[in-house]
């Protein structure tokens, strides 16, 4: 996030007024671990289709054949296995003194959640947020999370208590879903979503609202947070400081545009398999976004990621790249801002699609606008989400 005056001056450029921060209960650090949820669905098309929705916004258009293959799934017409299944963690969040698990997400700047005033039917197993009990309403205040296919959520909003890791915004801006598409609605474990990207982003009218790091970010010690997610278990974040037992070696740094509300960066060059010696480039800019959960690339890297696996090729009836499921994954590697960084194969071998195909983890970002370093990646890594200098950066170092 900026610094308040100078989010103030880029969102006044912008045409944008950010509502003032929040009053606070003061706190220098806090952590906050992610909590096992139970199992969710994986799979690769609707992946896509999620992340294309995501950012139709910006041009972004679903791509026909992911469409139909994740339809075909949610329909029921294609058989899961247990591989199918994976973890889900979110991280706890006191809202109005109401517990959910939220996903907190920086490629989006929205703390919407479930609540009361969301139709039942629509939120059938869901905790909920009880804006009655202590919120104060934001008279005429809305916001809409719309994409491409006519899904999202829409609300009302609050100012009310919102304590994540033990630090408190007494007046956070709460948004209160009055609807919310099938999407969310299935998702059982999620109660909602906590936005890490830049306020200058956030959709509420007739005047945005600041993300919580925004509103508690005068309090912290240093203004950044840490992601330190993990493959197979829990993750956490770290608000105000960098826990150096999470990393080995040393941080590198590199500058962030917020011109489109994102922790955006330029990738350079990469290789695939052991040989860390990088060549060629990353076209394009590029986003760090934990609410994303694959790496999408430009079609060149793609296409020669894939050329290195055993039977691997573009499956039209999936949207995507699939690959036997016998098949050894190389490593891929990109250097960011100097140093090189390592995906393990194994992390990219993501969904199963039969019981003989595999879901590729690394796929195309044509027609998204940008390259999307999503979970795949930050999941190697660990991520610092800096505004302790005069511009954002993004920090990232080999995870312990």
């Amino acid at each position: 996030m900026y610094g308040l005056t100078t989010a103030a001056a880029l969102v006044a450029t912008a045409g944008y007024v950010l509502a003032a921060p929040s009053a606070l209960v003061p706190r220098k650090t806090f952590q906050v671990s992610q909590i096992a949820k139970g199992k969710v669905f994986i799979n690769g098309p609707t992946q896509v289709v999620k992340t294309h929705q995501k950012y139709a916004k910006l041009g972004a258009t679903v791509p026909s054949d992911a469409a139909a293959a994740a339809a075909a799934v949610q329909s029921g017409s294609v058989a899961a296995n247990p591989e199918q299944y994976d973890e889900s963690y979110l991280c706890p969040v006191s809202v109005g003194g109401q517990t959910l698990n939220l996903d907190f997400d920086t490629g989006s700047a929205d703390l919407w959640v479930f609540s009361t005033v969301t139709p039942s039917s629509e939120s059938t197993g869901h905790a909920r947020y009880n804006p009655s009990t202590s919120g104060t309403l934001k008279s005429g205040y809305k916001w809409n999370i719309s994409y491409g296919d006519g899904s999202g959520a829409s609300g009302t909003v609050y100012a009310d208590k919102v304590v994540v890791g033990g630090v408190t915004a007494t007046s956070q801006a709460v948004e209160a879903a009055t609807s919310v598409s099938a999407q969310f609605t299935q998702d059982t474990n999620n109660d909602g979503l906590l936005g890490l990207a830049f306020s200058s982003i956030n959709t509420v009218t007739p005047q945005q609202q600041t993300t919580f790091f925004d509103t508690v970010k005068p309090t912290l010690a240093k203004p950044l947070f840490a992601v330190d997610l993990k493959k197979g278990t829990a993750g956490s974040y770290q608000f105000g400081y960098i826990d150096s037992s999470k990393y080995t070696g040393s941080i590198t740094y590199t500058s962030v545009s917020t011109a489109n509300g994102f922790w955006q960066f330029t990738a350079g060059g990469y290789s695939v398999g052991t040989s860390t010696t990088t060549s060629g480039s990353i076209s394009g800019a590029s986003i760090a976004d934990t609410g994303t959960t694959l790496l999408y690339l430009p079609d060149a890297v793609v296409t020669a990621y894939y050329a290195k696996v055993s039977g691997a090729k573009y499956d039209s009836t999936q949207g995507g790249y699939t690959f036997p499921s016998s098949s050894t994954l190389p490593n891929f590697n990109v250097n960011i801002g100097g140093t090189v960084f390592t995906v393990p194969g194994s992390y990219i071998k993501f969904a199963p699609v039969s019981s003989t195909t595999y879901f590729g983890g690394i796929q195309s970002s044509a027609g998204i606008g940008f390259n999307i370093f999503g979970d795949i990646f930050l999941k190697a890594v660990y991520a610092i989400f800096d505004e302790s200098q005069s511009t954002p950066r993004l920090g990232f170092a080999k995870q312990s």
